[in-house]
């Protein structure tokens, strides 16, 4: 039995389509918070199991007879580390025999870098789950290519630069669809026990190129410039931004610059038989002109 927990969520919920779309054979079941709201899961052919991060209860009744977990990492930030910790907890006492957990990727692990909030639960819980003694596969997730439109916009600026405070930082974006695909087939493989993985592009891109991609694409000047966090989060606030959604994105874009996430191999390439999807191609999805 394999169980997708996070299977509402987007990451989640991918994996589980290209599980059982391409092994169908395979016995698999989804941890939901509320079945009755997750009736598209259901076509799947998956199990729909009723369990919640917060609830350790609900999570060792579902977790029973599984033995490979899929753990997607909780998105709440301030709840994280408690609710992470009783995943392992209850996956150690319901006998799961293999955990897959997605993580991120991070240069810095000493509580210094500018996205130590939320490097430093996953670390943790990577600790945790190779403490317990379970087979893992860490899962080192890239920025995900498709959060691009988030942070700079889905209408690009008229006659301005992109303004960003992520100096000459690269990154190795991959697309979430490209990482579903890829643990899908983690999960239904074998000889993944007790290796980590980089998942991310093969190439490694500045704001300068992704300026440069959506000059190709749209035909018009698109620049880049550097700035500061609080020119940033001020300008984000006078777009509409929330304060808490601004400040998150410039921790982010801060640690671009300092080097967080400039990882680029070909792990993901390897574990799909293909190249992931590049940046020019998904751009292209979100901002080419539209064809008379």
């Amino acid at each position: 039995m394999i169980l997708i927990t996070g299977a509402t969520g987007h990451l989640g919920k991918a994996t589980l389509k290209f599980l059982t779309a391409a092994n169908p054979q395979l016995k698999t079941a989804a941890l939901v918070r509320n079945p009755d709201k997750a009736g598209d899961l259901a076509a799947t052919g998956a199990e729909l199991r009723k369990g919640d991060y917060d609830d350790y209860a609900s999570l060792s009744e579902a977790f029973a007879g599984v033995d490979t977990l899929f753990f997607v990492s909780s998105n709440d930030v301030h709840s994280r580390r408690t609710q992470q910790a009783n995943v392992v907890k209850a996956a150690k006492e319901a006998g799961v025999k293999h955990i897959i957990y997605t993580s991120f990727q991070r240069r810095t692990e000493d509580g210094t870098s500018p996205v130590a909030f939320i490097a430093d639960a996953h670390i943790e819980t990577e600790k945790q789950i190779k403490a317990s003694g379970i087979p893992y596969t860490i899962l080192k997730n890239a920025l995900y290519l498709d959060l691009l439109p988030a942070i700079i916009g889905e209408t690009l600026p008229e006659g301005r630069p992109l303004a960003l405070p992520a100096g000459n930082g690269k990154t190795s974006f991959a697309l979430r669809e490209d990482m579903a695909e890829a643990a899908a087939r983690i999960l239904a493989g074998s000889g993944h026990e007790n290796k980590t993985y980089e998942i991310a592009g093969t190439v490694s891109l500045s704001f300068d190129d992704i300026a440069r991609i959506l000059q190709e694409i749209t035909g018009r000047p698109v620049t880049y410039t550097d700035t500061t966090p609080e020119a940033y989060t001020e300008a984000a606030g006078r777009a509409g931004v929330p304060a808490e959604a601004s400040a998150f994105w410039a921790a982010f874009l801060t640690a671009v610059k300092q080097g967080e996430f400039d990882f680029p191999g070909t792990e993901l390439k390897n574990l799909l038989g293909r190249e992931p999807v590049s940046a020019k191609t998904y751009l292209q999805s979100v901002y080419a002109p539209a064809k008379a």
